[in-house]
């Protein structure tokens, strides 16, 4: 990562600490483990605990734990020099220890891209069914543990009707059983339920918390999804192609945002409860791609129905009066800002290579 893209992302978490701050202050002198440390989300909340070590003292302690710590050591030796940052290269599936005296973990250790789900299904299933039963033994050897936090995802809910404008947590629905596609929300479903059981049986304060959609740096393009499909459209000077005619809806939250909702939600939910973690502006897949679209000059065009097969519309758009009421948590930054934020990152990062 180039030295403006760091300026960048310093920036961003400083917006989403300030004023703020002290709501995370049970993080002062701890100890942090967070598994799946090298993705997405675990590089942003490494980028916050950094910025509160730096810039208010909190002196927190962050171990990442992933199957493959090299390539996070090439890109981000900003984070992996740090003194107050530990890397640890191990599969979470054979997971006995972490280091004794950590305080708090968040298990994040299960990749969202729907690709993997469907060619390996058996592997995604296991993966978040063992590992989370790994990391929830690990924790009962910690001398001074205080809580997990369990990252599960929006899809444990199945398909969200279009008429619901937006899903809460008490949803009753579910995945289709017997269908490869629900592998993945399924197996979330399970983690769930081996966290509450571990909970009643084995007294381990857990708290989850439910992802729905994000958008930011460190976001690969080579992932499936509508934003990064449209993202990479435009970067790389094509027309920017929308499958079906752009009415399904979405929702995104910033990355620097969706780290500190995460650190909130560790520090101060309710074990045994479940809290949704996204941003409440619903926008359209045509939407989202001429907003993309309006970061550029030329503006690319906006092809919608590519590829001419058909496409189911669905609505995600997360109920958080939850998250508002209870962990006091508001998205600060809009989506058209979001997206400014993200071009402008990828901008300076391709324009060094």
């Amino acid at each position: 990562m180039t030295p403006r893209a760091i300026d960048l992302v310093r920036q961003d978490c400083r917006d989403a600490l300030q004023g703020r701050e002290q709501l995370l202050g049970e993080l002062k002198g701890a100890k942090l483990l967070v598994t799946g440390g090298t993705g997405f989300m675990g590089t942003w909340l490494a980028e916050l605990v950094a910025c509160l070590n730096d810039e208010h003292r909190f002196g927190t302690g962050l171990t990442l734990l992933a199957r493959s710590t090299d390539r996070f050591s090439l890109e981000h030796p900003h984070l992996s020099g740090r003194p107050d940052v530990a890397l640890v290269k191990a599969d979470i599936r054979h997971v006995v220890e972490i280091p004794q005296d950590t305080r708090y973990v968040i298990h994040a250790a299960a990749s969202p891209d729907n690709r993997a789900h469907a060619s390996e299904p058996v592997e995604t299933m296991e993966l978040i069914a063992n590992g989370t039963s790994a990391i929830l033994r690990a924790v009962g050897r910690c001398s001074s543990f205080s809580r997990l936090l369990n990252l599960s995802s929006a899809l444990v809910s199945g398909r969200q009707s279009p008429e619901l404008p937006a899903l809460p947590e008490s949803s009753a629905e579910a995945p289709p059983p017997g269908a490869v596609t629900s592998a993945y929300g399924e197996a979330k479903r399970y983690a769930e339920t081996l966290c509450s059981s571990a909970r009643s049986q084995y007294k381990v304060p857990v708290v989850t918390a439910r992802p729905f959609a994000f958008v930011g740096p460190f976001m690969q393009l080579d992932r499936p999804w509508a934003v990064t499909d449209f993202l990479r459209d435009a970067l790389t000077g094509q027309a920017i192609r929308v499958l079906g005619d752009g009415q399904t809806v979405r929702s995104y939250l910033y990355g620097s945002e969706a780290a500190f909702w995460l650190l909130r939600t560790l520090v101060a939910g309710v074990p045994g409860q479940a809290y949704n973690v996204g941003s409440a502006e619903a926008v359209t897949l045509e939407g989202l791609a001429q907003l993309i679209a309006s970061q550029f000059s030329p503006r690319p065009e906006v092809r919608l129905n590519a590829g001419g097969a058909a496409v189911h519309k669905t609505r995600l758009v997360p109920d958080l009066a939850l998250a508002r009421k209870a962990l006091q948590l508001e998205a600060r930054i809009p989506l058209a800002s979001a997206i400014q934020r993200t071009v402008a990152w990828h901008r300076v990062n391709r324009a060094a290579r």
